[in-house]
């Protein structure tokens, strides 16, 4: 074990050890968008910087590996200062409209804009979106996109390639201009995606929305809500049942070992859950490429392929 000093206090940590892991181990929260203990460092969003004494510039305490007699400061003068001007370069690019935003109260950018008190302010300058929410793209019915809001923390894409089968989003464009991207910069209905949700759960604000939530009204804070293990396949991913006014909802959970609910268990979990519901969207290629197909439950869980497997094999004599 090494010793260590944050904010005036003696810690200690393993070496090797993160400085933002430490922070968060003695309860020192520390600001970051972009990162992710399940995720690969990136170290984009420079909220996360801290002063040590002794260092020239402030450093990233997510890409910072503890020292031994390591001095740390995480609310100095200097490091709220940089906190500050950052956020402000977030809010110029956003659309405000944090009071119908769905994910107003859960936002991490709403929620750091408020600690250091940084407010929208109008400006002439050039934006990276139009300036104004607006779904930008809304062809998948699970998955919502606003490309106004999002930040380019890079989460989704990180969390899209930790799949080895997946890597469905990337960047595309350059300098000013990059965007998320799916594939070949297609919608999400045209891209392999198969609406894991996975991109939803990591992103810290607004850019990507589990449109059956948003549709059916149930905030993250609101209704009841249930952990169950999908048991559509060995995988045994978690999820989560909301319930609100008779609405039940299924959500994907955050990924912690393999994979949140794939579009086969959120079929499967949405027709035990909601058998009121009178198809079920399942993507096929057709063709102009593909494209989302409201089926009946039957034709999207497969049972008629199952039924007639089973009616086959009674009719087999051996």
């Amino acid at each position: 074990m090494i010793e260590l000093t944050i904010n005036e206090k003696k810690v200690l940590a393993e070496p090797g050890e993160l400085l933002m892991e430490v922070c968060r181990r003695e309860g020192i929260d520390v600001p970051a968008l972009c990162y992710d203990k399940d995720l690969p460092i990136d170290g984009s969003c420079r909220m996360c910087v801290v002063e040590i004494e002794g260092s020239h510039g402030l450093a990233a305490s997510c890409a910072t590996q503890v020292r031994q007699g390591m001095k740390v400061h995480t609310e100095s003068e200097r490091v709220v200062k940089t906190r500050r001007s950052i956020l402000r370069l977030y809010l110029d690019n956003h659309p405000n409209d944090c009071l119908t935003c769905e994910k107003a109260g859960s936002c991490l950018l709403q929620e750091y804009a408020y600690r250091y008190d940084v407010k929208f302010r109008e400006h002439d300058g050039a934006r990276r979106g139009n300036g104004l929410a607006g779904w930008t793209d809304t062809s998948s019915p699970y998955i919502l996109r606003d490309e106004s809001k999002c930040i380019l923390c890079g989460k989704c894409v990180r969390t899209c390639a930790a799949i080895p089968d997946r890597h469905v989003l990337g960047y595309a464009g350059r300098g000013f201009h990059v965007k998320i991207s799916a594939d070949d910069n297609t919608t999400l209905e045209e891209s392999t995606c198969v609406s894991c949700s996975r991109c939803v759960v990591v992103c810290p604000v607004g850019a990507l929305i589990d449109r059956r939530t948003y549709e059916a009204r149930i905030r993250s804070w609101e209704g009841r809500q249930t952990t169950i293990k999908c048991k559509s396949c060995d995988y045994g991913c978690n999820f989560i049942l909301m319930e609100k006014d008779g609405k039940k909802v299924v959500r994907p959970r955050r990924p912690t070992n393999g994979r949140p609910l794939c579009l086969r268990g959120r079929l499967f979990t949405e027709a035990r859950n909601n058998s009121e519901l009178p198809t079920a969207y399942q993507k096929v290629q057709t063709s102009e490429g593909r494209r989302f197909k409201a089926v009946p439950w039957s034709k999207a869980l497969e049972l008629d392929e199952v039924l007639q497997r089973v009616l086959m094999q009674e009719s087999d004599p051996k």
